[in-house]
């Protein structure tokens, strides 16, 4: 099928191979026990206060939207998070922070300069599909969709960042992050957390 070519992916901390229609481009999102979203976005010569205020829009109707879906309440933005999001997606490293339970972590990224928010939350709803509601608990194969829905979790934050080759991928890239609070993924609490589509 023209458009998909076999990638590189990242779940729970182990490579596999999957297939993707980003454009021709590589993209992958990583798993791990705690999750969060951060996004990076082209700047261009837009105003900050302007980009910041599309991304944090477009982040909240994105989250917001799956949420319902799942009976969970519309997140807040937390700007407690946003400046150690920020300066975190910029180190363009593709790997969980050192956060140690203060926050949920999502990460993505993608060699396709027009990647958005939508592309990253779309990926992790994605996930959807592989998780086993009569059976809740932590997989490494759902857990950015697992944290996108947690019912518990009232706050988010969203970096996007543009990263230089050779840092996530060997072509220029851009790279999501998200954060959220409190976080989600909590083993003993999926099943009260994580609701059945509507």
């Amino acid at each position: 099928m023209p458009g998909w070519r076999p990638v590189l992916g990242i779940r729970g901390h182990q490579l596999v191979d999957k297939e993707s229609a980003v454009n021709g481009k590589s993209s992958f999102a990583m798993a791990g026990t705690v999750v969060t979203l951060t996004t990076a976005l082209c700047l261009g010569s837009a105003p900050f206060h302007a980009v910041a205020d599309d991304l944090r829009d477009q982040a909240l109707a994105e989250h917001n939207t799956a949420r319902a879906r799942h009976g969970a309440a519309a997140l807040t933005w937390n700007d407690a998070l946003t400046a150690s999001t920020t300066e975190y997606a910029k180190q363009c490293k593709f790997a969980h922070s050192d956060h140690q339970g203060q926050y949920g972590e999502n990460l993505y990224a993608s060699e396709n300069p027009d990647t958005s928010v939508r592309d990253a939350t779309d990926a992790w709803m994605a996930e959807a599909a592989g998780y086993d509601y009569d059976q809740p608990r932590f997989s490494p194969e759902t857990g950015h969709f697992t944290q996108m829905v947690w019912k518990a979790t009232t706050s988010v934050t969203v970096a996007v960042v543009n990263c230089p080759a050779g840092t996530i991928f060997s072509q220029p890239s851009v790279y999501v992050v998200a954060r959220y609070a409190p976080q989600g993924n909590i083993a003993g609490q999926f099943a009260e957390n994580v609701g059945r589509p509507s």
